[in-house]
This record gives C-alpha cells, structure tokens and sequence, in this order.
C-alpha cells in the first residue's frame, strides 16, 4: 500500500527530523534553545564542547572556566556568527585561532586576562563586525593587528593597561572606547577612522585635547573625556558643532563659561558633574534646545533665587535630571542637602509680590531704593517707604534716612499704591524682611544674630570699633579663622576675627580640600561679610580638611589665611542627655519589666499544668502547634523541592564613571548582537 504526503506535511516531518537528531547533540550541561543557538554558561570546564553542531550560528560560553583555545576547536562551524568567550582565564591568543570562523561577526573576549595581542591573532576574519577585548590586562598590540578588519564596526578597550595605540586603519569604525588604560595623549595619525560617531577617552590621563584630532573626525556625535586632567574647556569643542553627546564630568576644569558652549546647540545629552560649579546662569536655558538628558551631579550649587528659573527648566522642557539624588544643594543653609530638582520657587528666597490696590495719588518725585541698614527689630514685615512718608522710630530703632528726590523725574505720573510682604518665614530668630533695589527680600538680623535668614546665633556680639580697646579687641595670638564645633560630616567656622580686622572687604572667598582622602581636588564657595559663621557640609568622617580665606575679587594667594579642621570618625549613636527623653524612657522600661515578670508567672503556670497532666500537655503552651501544615509530611514523603536551572550572569568586570555597565552579547533582542545590514550599531 502507497502512502502519499503532501509537500507541507513532508516539510514538517523533515523539520522534526532535522530538531531530533540536533537535540540528541546537544553539548552536555548546556541549553540548546534553538537549531541555531547553544547557550553553555559556567560549565567549569577548562575546554571548548566538542558536540556543536555545524549549523549553530550563536555560542555563548562565558564563565566557563577556559584556559586555553585552538583553531580546531572550531573546525566545521562555518556558519557560526556569534561567538561568546568572556568571562575566562584566557591568557593568550594563538595565530589565526579563529580562521575557521570565516561567518563569525560578534567576537567578546572581554574580561579575561589576556595581556597581548599578536599581529595575527585576528587574521582569517573578514566579516567581522563587533570586538570586545575590555577587562583584559592588555598591556601592548602589534600595531597590524587590527588590519584586514575592514568591516569592523565596533572596537571595544576600555580596562586595559595600554599606554600606546597601534594603527588603526578601520574605514567603517563607528565606536571605539578606550577608557580607563593610561593614554595621556594622542596622536592624530593613530586614528584612521573617518566615520567615527563615538570616541570614549574617560579617565585615561588626558591633559589636553587635541585640535587636530577632533577636526579630522568630521562625523563624531559622541564624544567622553570625563575623569581626565583637564584644566580648561577645550578649545577643540569649539570646532564640533555636530556633537550630540559629551561628558565632561570630574575634570578641573571649573565652572563653564557660557561662551564656551555657544557652539554646541545640537547637544542632546550633557554630563557636566563634579566641576566646583555652584550655579548656573540663566543665558545656560537657551543654549540647548534639543537637550533631552542632563547630569550635573556632584557640585556644590548655591541654590538661590539667581537659580529658581532651573527646576521650571526642566518641566518646561521636559528634560530628565540623571543622578537626582546626587545633584543637591550645598548654601545657603535652609537648603543644605535639599535635592534641587524639588525646589520650588519660594524655597529659593525669591520674593513675592501682594498687590493692593488703594487710592491714587499723584507725585512729582519717585522713591530711591533704601539701603538696608541693621535693625535690632522683631518686624516681619514692612511696608515700601514712599515719598511723603517720615520714616518711624520706634523702639530705640535706628531711623532710616529720609526718601530724596529723583533728579530724572520732573513730571507728575500716576501711580497704584502697591504694598509688599515678604513671606512670614523668610527671617528667623526675630529678623526683619526687607526689600532692597533689586526688588528682593533682605533679612535685617538683630544683635547677636547673622546669616541670609538670620540663623546663625552667634556666641558673642560683633566688636564694636568705638568700644573700650581694653575689654573688646582680640588677642594677637587668637587665629584670623578657626573651627568651632566639628560632627563627622560638618565643621562649623569662626571668621568673626578675619572680618573684623578686614573692614572694607566686600565678600570672602572660601577654599576646602579633603586632605585624608584620594580626591583633594578644591571646592570654593563665595561668602557674603554678613556670614562671620559659616558651617560646610556633606563632608568624609574622621577626615582633616585644609580651608582657606581670602578676600573676594583678589587673587587668590592675597591676604590668604588657612587652618586645618578635623571632622569626627562616625561611630554610635552619642548618648542621651536630655531629661525630657529620660523621663518618657523609664516608664517604658518599668513597662517591660513588668510583661517580662508576667511572661515568667505564665511559664511557672504552664509548667505546673503539664506536671499535673502526665498523658499529654496543654494545648495552650504547646509551641509544636504553630509550625506550618505539611511541612513534615512533604519531608517524610521524601518530596524534595527542586529549582529549575537558571542562567546566572555574573556582573560584568568594567563599570565606568558615568555607573554604566557594559552589557553582554548575550542578548540576542539586543541590537548589537542583531547582524543584519538594516540594524544600526549596540550603542545606539
């Protein structure tokens, strides 16, 4: 008898077939998810499985424990394109050991201990597309190395000990990482990469950038020189207007200058953390209209009302702050830790406006701006002088001086009379709200009190210089700055003396440094006369810190006074002293005392109870009732619980400043382990 099979049936039958006798292949302690793909992760096996079938197209073996590989560990997988060896003990890579890959594209070798690269290691690969070599101890590469790999698009080599470049002539490149090895410069004809989009140089020891460098790579959209030694904005940005992302992060560079980022509208990502930079002007808004992503971590900005318009930036724009968190306030200190993205507008100290309106009056003279002048006042609010009123003096208050009229106003103009308050919490500790020229609240502080809110109590009042020599003047030995009160991450600082012997400055420049620990790098804070104390914060425990004084608007070596301060190492909690805390406390210990003495009555009752009933005990103090039902009989049964084998990745060894992680090629949804002409590069 004929059977007869139509030409669909006889395709499937063909298919299972061909799935059957592949499946039966299947290396031994691994997953064969597909035809096609063979996962064989942390076998601890020191060599290549010899049961791969012809038609796999990817292998991932990493964390497998391999030492040591040939080229006849790949005999007959010419159709193989994806090749996963990270995560190893390969020390070294013989000639030509992948020749017999003539299909392979994705090569990751990454973190393994390989320490050279040989002229012929890649030799035989044409089709290669994606070299990962990041986390070796690579210390040199020939320089031919790399030729013959004309269609490489991605070069990976960041974690190594290089110090020198080979040649790289690679007319396709479009991403070449080489941060963190030791490259503190380099020469423009070492990159023959002219389609470059992405060139990684974080933490290599850069000094400068080159011009010549940057210029040539006439199609660069990325570019990171973050963690290096810069100590200026480099020129050669100024000459690539097509940047789409930069990292300019941890560099002595300073602060930015708004002219130095002029050209550099196209940006759509911008890192510009751990720069010293304490604010940001507000011109910075219009410089970027395509921004999307911003970091600024890590500086010590002085969150003020020059600085409210930020957060509205950010919601206006729709721009994502990276690292909130980190990107705090560091002065004044109302704000001090406060994260700045959640500040609102009032937080700032920006004043706010109450119209009132009253009766028109008419006037030929307009009000001049009254100087703020020290109060001993406990006013939280006044009114704006006008022109026809005498200023009060009540209290012993010291008058302000009489309105004066404006030589540029000599004809009558009708004006709303408009009354102003500050905000009731503006001021504390009886200071008093005051608007200045600018249109903005000014706290007048009383005696014994100073700060931009009035909140630092001073120990003693501010000299006097017509007081008696004899009882007010400082001591010659007494320090122009000095620390008063240190915790493990703040040191209060005494500068009553430096203002006092320096009556005409108009501001004080203030410069601290981390002497006990690897960053030393010097943070500056500009500080107002009214702030003879002044408490920084956020720093390391048990750490001595150099600070330094100097006039503000002078160079930074005049009239400079320093001193060193310590914080505390941070340790248990301090004990309690308060007799509040004492007293609330030791009803609650007379309270645990007593459940304690009724715990003890109920056990002796127990114990008795079980005495008296030898047969069983009492369910009441049976502890054998309160395990869970079935758990002894699962065990009895001989039921065990088994887990399903799980792929465990094991972290991935290189970690960059910006906290990325390099990601595996084991993803195959990822698009750079997708091989396919029509899909762009991994780091889009």
């Amino acid at each position: 008898m004929k059977i007869f099979l139509s030409p669909l049936m006889s395709f499937l039958l063909l298919l299972m077939l061909l799935h059957g006798i592949f499946t039966s292949d299947c290396p031994e302690d691994c997953l064969c998810h597909s035809p096609m793909s063979i996962l064989c992760s942390q076998r601890r096996s020191s060599t290549i499985p010899r049961e791969v079938h012809f038609s796999t197209k990817s292998l991932y073996l990493f964390a497998n424990g391999i030492e040591d590989i040939k080229a006849k560990d790949f005999d007959g997988l010419v159709n193989l394109e994806m090749l996963d060896l990270s995560q190893n003990k390969l020390t070294s890579l013989p000639e030509r050991v992948f020749e017999p890959l003539i299909s392979l594209k994705n090569l990751d070798l990454s973190s393994n201990q390989i320490t050279y690269i040989s002229e012929e290691c890649f030799q035989g690969m044409p089709q290669l597309e994606r070299l990962y070599l990041y986390g070796n101890h690579i210390e040199k590469i020939h320089p031919s190395a790399f030729n013959g790999l004309k269609h490489l698009l991605e070069l990976k080599l960041q974690g190594n000990m290089l110090t020198t470049l080979p040649l790289l002539s690679l007319p396709r490149l479009l991403l070449l990482d080489l941060r963190f090895n030791v490259l503190p410069s380099l020469n423009p004809s070492e990159l023959q990469t002219p389609n470059l989009e992405s060139l990684r140089l974080g933490g290599v020891g850069l000094t400068s950038l080159n011009k010549e460098l940057i210029v040539r790579l006439k199609n660069l959209h990325e570019l990171d020189i973050s963690g290096n030694k810069l100590d200026s904005f480099p020129s050669a940005l100024k000459e690539t207007p097509g940047l789409l992302h930069l990292n300019l992060a941890g560099n002595p560079m300073g602060p930015l200058k708004i002219e130095d980022l002029q050209n550099l509208s196209e940006l759509m990502e911008l890192d510009i953390s751990s720069l010293s930079i304490q604010g940001l002007p507000e011109e910075f808004s219009k410089l970027f209209p395509h921004l999307t992503k911003l970091t600024i971590a890590e500086n010590p900005f002085n969150c003020l009302c020059n600085l409210a318009w930020f957060p509205r930036w950010l919601k206006a724009q729709s721009i994502t702050l990276e690292r909130t968190e980190e990107t705090r306030c560091h002065f004044p200190p109302i704000n001090a830790g406060k994260v700045l993205e959640n500040l609102e507008n009032r937080d700032f100290g920006c004043p706010t406006t109450t119209a009132m309106t009253t009766t028109t009056v008419k006037t030929t003279t307009t009000t001049l701006p009254v100087p703020v002048t020290t109060l001993p006042t406990t006013t939280r609010s006044i009114q704006v002088p006008r022109a026809s009123d005498n200023p009060p003096n009540k209290g012993g208050n010291i008058p302000l001086p009489p309105v004066l009229p404006s030589p540029s106003s000599s004809s009558s103009t009708d004006l709303d009379e408009e009354e102003q308050f500050c905000p009731q919490y503006a001021c504390l500790n009886g200071g008093t709200c005051h608007w200045n020229q600018h249109g903005q609240g000014v706290c007048i502080c009383p005696d014994g009190t100073s700060g931009l809110f009035c909140e630092i109590l001073n120990p003693f009042p501010p000299l006097s210089r017509e007081a008696d020599p004899s009882k007010e003047t400082l001591t010659a030995n007494t320090a122009d700055i000095s620390s008063l009160k240190a915790t493990a991450t703040s040191i209060l600082l005494d500068l009553h003396r430096y203002v006092e012997l320096r009556p005409h400055i108009r501001g004080i420049r203030l410069t601290y440094r981390n002497l006990s620990g690897p960053d030393r790098r010097p943070m500056q804070l500009n500080l107002p006369v009214t702030f003879p104390e002044y408490r920084l914060r956020g720093l390391n425990p048990n750490s001595t810190y150099s600070v330094c004084v100097s006039p503000l608007g002078a160079a930074m070596d005049t009239d400079s006074v320093c001193t060193e301060a310590h914080t505390k190492p941070s340790g248990p909690v301090a004990r309690v002293d308060n007799p509040k805390f004492t007293t609330m406390l030791m009803p609650s210990i007379a309270i645990l005392a007593l459940l304690v003495l009724i715990a003890v009555a109920v056990g002796v009752v127990c114990f008795l109870r079980r005495k008296r009933a030898k047969t069983h005990l009492d369910l009441d103090c049976e502890p054998s009732q309160l395990e869970p039902d079935g758990v002894k009989a699962g065990l009895d049964n001989g039921a065990l619980f088994h887990k399903q084998p799980q792929l465990m990745i094991p972290e991935p060894v290189v970690q960059t400043g910006s906290l990325e992680y390099e990601v595996l090629l084991l993803q195959d949804h990822h698009s750079s382990n997708n091989n396919m002409s029509m899909h762009k590069p991994s780091y889009f």
